[in-house]
């Protein structure tokens, strides 16, 4: 624990000797439990709805009522989405949403009774089971904080579910900073949920999003929090380390992005901090040089989508997946398809996955629980 606090402490220096040396621990601990393998999800992308009763600075996801794409999107949209991403090799439908909209808006909660709904949630529910049923396709649901009826309500229509915690930071709660205006963003009820989702055993996804304010402390504190979770419950089956984009229409416009090294010591400090267990994620289409990560412990690229675009980052095209397979194979890695529930979690599926999700997942998984064919790319 010493070894690794002077590391993560000459990280925060522009030190090259010390830097070289975290790095490579950090690929030989990547290496050690994750061998060659570096593994993606083939997915699609369902934003259900761009509504959301928060207001991040850096947010190009979110619409206001009044905008085109401020609704929800209907059955008949999401059950084509899924339609096409399942003929396209697709296995993971993605829901991707803002946070308990009716709850701010009056037109967000008329809309939902329109579907027949009282809720965010409960629509979200109703999708993914269609979904799952209809096409096969294994939903992950990223709704952002839940109470653990929300959890239990979602556990049997989906593979897993995610929740970026982003920060630790109270600073960034304040006016003027990225997280203001924000219910949802303030960081005990992020960590409730994470916690929440542990005793639910829930396959969980989260992660850290730099660049927004934070200090590096601040970073090394976030991490951890993520760590003493996921020694309590077992649950955080991926952790990403993503970059802030700065876009035009958002109050950050002008807002410095973290550099290429600031991501790569963030990707080190993550891979020492981090139990072995949990898989270390980047974001390949938010950096041109993503090849660079892998040489950083990274061993997945998280979902990627031949059909549709990366809705919170529309500017960002995802890169080819025979160019992905290129840069993994370069750099001594060996791509493969997973599933949205990573294998261990699925060798455990008394306990992670509910009895209603079992076949369906056990269906297009392989022995060893990647993805049982292999789509070309």
């Amino acid at each position: 624990m010493h070894d690794t606090a002077a590391k993560l402490a000459d990280l925060e220096r522009p030190d090259p000797a010390a830097w070289e040396s975290a790095r490579a621990e950090a690929v030989h601990l990547r290496d050690a439990h994750w061998g060659s393998t570096i593994t993606y999800s083939r997915k699609v992308f369902i934003p259900l709805t761009h509504l959301c009763r928060d207001s991040c600075g850096y947010c190009t996801f979110v619409k206001r009522p009044g905008h085109p794409l401020a609704r929800y999107m209907t059955p008949d949209e999401v059950l084509t989405v899924a339609a096409q991403g399942r003929e396209m090799g697709c296995k993971e439908a993605l829901f991707s949403l803002g946070e308990k909209p009716e709850l701010r808006y009056p037109e967000a909660k008329a809309m939902l009774a329109d579907l027949g709904y009282a809720s965010t949630i409960d629509y979200l529910r109703a999708m993914c089971e269609r979904v799952v049923r209809e096409t096969g396709l294994i939903p992950h649901a990223n709704p952002g904080t839940m109470s653990e009826a929300e959890l239990q309500t979602l556990k049997p229509v989906t593979g897993s579910m995610g929740m970026m915690l982003e920060t630790v930071s109270r600073r960034l709660m304040k006016q003027g900073s990225a997280h203001h205006a924000c219910p949802d963003k303030v960081p005990v009820q992020r960590l409730r949920t994470l916690e929440r989702a542990g005793r639910c055993a829930v396959p969980f996804t989260t992660g850290i999003l730099i660049g927004i304010g934070e200090t590096w402390a601040e970073r090394i504190e976030t991490l951890k929090a993520i760590r003493d979770i996921h020694l309590t419950h077992g649950h955080i089956q991926e952790v990403i380390v993503q970059n802030f984009r700065a876009k035009p229409d958002i109050p950050m416009a002008d807002h410095p992005e973290p550099s290429r090294d600031d991501m790569h010591r963030t990707l080190i400090a993550a891979r020492l901090i981090l139990p072995p267990d949990v898989s270390l994620q980047a974001p390949p289409n938010l950096e041109t040089d993503f090849g660079s990560y892998l040489r950083h412990g990274i061993n997945d690229w998280g979902g990627v989508s031949p059909l549709t675009r990366d809705f919170i980052n529309p500017e960002r095209a995802w890169p080819q997946l025979a160019r992905l397979q290129d840069v993994t194979a370069a750099a001594g890695g060996h791509l493969q398809e997973r599933l949205t529930v990573y294998p261990a979690y699925l060798a455990q599926a008394d306990r992670f996955i509910d009895p209603a999700m079992r076949q369906p997942i056990e269906e297009i998984a392989r022995h060893d629980g990647l993805a049982a064919i292999q789509c070309p790319v």
